[in-house]
């Protein structure tokens, strides 16, 4: 066997025939596929042909900031307006329901909180059907299913029946028109990110606003039966609104050499040292992007997650498969990996141009086993006159796929965002696909569970957080904060009329905690954005506030009591809605937001199933409601003091992990 330059001469790779290391260098010194045989049928694949020069791509969905996404904006607004709206006033529904079926508190709070429950509980699967179905799509369905629920509810012969058809399958319903509509936003937005998230978020705040004295009136002169109906049918507006969510369409980025008209010679020179990296590198490239071994998985099991395949952290992002330098499972020697860092580093970044629909019908017979070196140095425009696409993997743009997904403060908060251009940041978070992704975008087959359903899942339900002091904090702490956060919205107005406030007044008071809401989630989002507050410590002093007004609302029954009662837990409520995203980035860091995100939905979902039947089993045992509030308070001031330390806690953790990390 020769050698030359250090490059053994028998190299071959799978699927391809061998070709002689002159052939190699000569076309890595041209900027060619230096592993492209002459018959490339061996794979079984059809295949357009390509050009000699075509660099490896990638999509990313750049935020249009503006737009089509203020229409986004506003059909969120209306999903949150109605969704959050009934489900903030269900209370008005628990008395007559109680009273028709003779029932107890305890027997009829769960109507509600399966509504409430599900709501949540069902988001890390909602959102792995939207990362591969797409927002729209998602919304759609639920809005269906929602109003299917409420129509069905209208036939009801127990409290059991609606335990199943409202608790449970609105709540489910519910949640796919929640977590698109949300998401949606930040997908649409970059630098007005907190800004639309905002507005739309303060759909909730108007819709327990205007739905708690429209709720009284319908079930007053229709009944609570005909009401469910009647809310089911304002539910298949989200089904317009989400018609609304149109997807972006992704551009094509990819790497060429910055001065094209280099020297023949010099760039000779270079080819050999290119090439003994690419060869290193090569095993590690699948379908074109920069695929590590231990994630092309051969079978169903894999010891990385129990759903079968890793989750996103694990896989490269754009930025690190255009650099070559897979920071953190890739296996090259440090000297190889800073060459190469060192060629692509100071570079300017360019933008592709849209995908057009067009184009993905004409390239459908791409090859997507065709695997690309990674030798160039800078990102340019590309058209596909000029560079024709080798495969459907670079078309795929997840929405799950990036670790900002979840985020809805400004990006001006990140380092990552403040610290680079903005499509640099759009690489930096944006992770790549896997070669079964490709395969089953291109085949279009419907299969049970598929690979972006399955990643996403992993990545949504990462068990490996439960290894994190700091995030099993901040989740309990979460979960005793809904043990408490429904309560008052559904109590606080029979409450009220039992000790003696007019009915008409008391109609409002749900009503005050929307407004203040609203108010609240403004307020917040301004201090939060400013360098000094500390976002740990404004969720803290809310959520205390909230709990011990909570514990002592009921010492007085005045009207002015009540209404300032309910602003104070208003304003609590929209503080810790708002920060939650912004302590995990802050104390657990981006990349881990959307794995945190989906076990939290979890946490606080149980919390909101459980809290309301808690609450309506001390009435039973107690005859009263203060001891309900009293409880309930308790539980989100208990909820607050849990993350009084976190600060130190997460300091204490990455200094552990720091110095538990081998030095290399």
């Amino acid at each position: 066997m020769g050698d030359s330059g250090g490059i053994r001469t028998d190299q071959c790779f799978p699927k391809r025939n061998c070709i002689s290391v002159d052939t190699m260098v000569q076309r890595v010194a041209t900027d060619e596929r230096p592993f492209e045989t002459p018959s490339s049928d061996e794979s079984g694949l059809g295949r357009d042909s390509p050009t000699d020069d075509s660099e490896p791509e990638a999509a990313l969905v750049v935020p249009p900031d503006g737009g089509w996404g203020w229409v986004v904006v506003a059909a969120s607004f209306i999903c949150n307006f109605i969704v959050d709206g009934i489900l903030f006033c269900g209370g008005s529904f628990l008395k007559p329901i109680q009273n028709e079926f003779a029932v107890s508190d305890g027997q009829v709070a769960p109507v509600n909180s399966l509504l409430q429950g599900f709501y949540l509980l069902a988001g890390p699967f909602v959102s792995a059907l939207a990362n591969k179905y797409g927002f729209r799509v998602v919304t759609i369905v639920g809005s269906l299913i929602t109003a299917s629920a409420f129509a069905l509810s209208y036939f009801a012969s127990s409290v059991e029946y609606l335990y199943l058809v409202y608790g449970v399958m609105g709540g489910i319903g519910f949640c796919m028109i929640y977590m698109p509509a949300v998401l949606t936003v930040g997908f649409y937005f970059e630098r007005w990110r907190a800004l639309a998230t905002g507005l739309a978020l303060c759909g909730s705040g108007v819709g327990t606003f205007v739905f708690a004295p429209l709720t009284a009136e319908l079930i007053g002169n229709l009944g609570w039966r005909t009401s469910v109906v009647a809310n089911g049918a304002l539910v298949l507006i989200c089904l317009l609104c989400g018609l609304m969510f149109r997807p972006i369409n992704p551009v094509r980025v990819t790497l060429a050499d910055q001065n094209e008209e280099d020297d023949t010679s010099r760039r000779h020179e270079e080819a050999v040292e290119k090439l003994n990296s690419m060869l290193k590198l090569h095993n590690k490239l699948d379908s074109g992007i920069s695929m590590p071994s231990e994630m092309r998985f051969t079978n169903k099991v894999s010891p990385h997650t129990w759903v079968g395949v890793a989750n996103n952290t694990r896989y490269p992002t754009v930025d690190e498969v255009f650099r070559g330098s897979n920071s953190h499972l890739s296996r090259r020697s440090s000297a190889t990996a800073g060459q190469i860092k060192n060629h692509l580093n100071n570079k300017p970044l360019f933008i592709a141009v849209p995908v057009a629909e067009k184009d993905e019908q004409e390239d459908s017979n791409s090859n997507i086993d065709n695997a690309e070196p990674l030798i160039a140095n800078s990102v340019k425009i590309v058209t596909r006159e000029a560079r024709p696409r080798r495969s459907h993997a670079d078309l795929i743009a997840r929405p799950l796929y990036r670790d900002d997904i979840f985020f809805g403060g400004s990006l001006a908060r990140l380092p990552q965002y403040t610290s680079r251009t903005s499509l640099g940041y759009h690489l930096a978070v944006t992770h790549v696909p896997t070669k079964e992704d490709a395969q089953e975008e291109q085949s279009g087959k419907c299969k049970l569970c598929p690979e972006a359903v399955k990643r996403a899942l992993a990545t949504l339900l990462d068990v490996s957080l439960f290894r994190s002091p700091t995030f099993n904090v901040l989740a309990i702490s979460g979960f005793f904060t809904m043990l408490g956060f429904f309560v008052p919205y559904m109590y606080v107005k029979e409450r009220a009329i039992a000790n003696g406030l007019s009915e008409t007044k008391s109609v409002w008071l749900v009503s005050a905690i929307g407004i203040t809401n609203i108010v609240g989630r403004i307020a917040c989002g301004l201090m939060s954005s400013m360098p000094k507050v500390s976002p740990l410590w404004l969720n803290n002093i809310a959520l205390s506030a909230g709990g011990i007004a909570t514990m002592i609302s009921g010492l007085c029954y005045h009207d002015a009591y009540q209404f300032g009662y309910c602003a104070i837990f208003g304003l609590a409520v929209a503080c810790f809605a708002s920060l939650r995203s912004i302590l995990v980035v802050e104390y657990i860091g981006l990349e881990q937001l959307t794995n945190c995100f989906g076990l939290f939905l979890l946490f606080q979902g149980l919390g909101a199933l459980l809290g309301v039947p808690i609450a309506g089993a001390l009435m039973d045992l107690t005859k009263s409601y203060d001891i309900s509030f009293c409880v309930s308070g308790g539980f989100l001031l208990l909820s607050a003091v849990m993350c009084y330390p976190v600060d130190y806690i997460s300091r204490w953790e990455k200094s552990r992990n720091k110095l538990s990390t081998p030095k290399v």
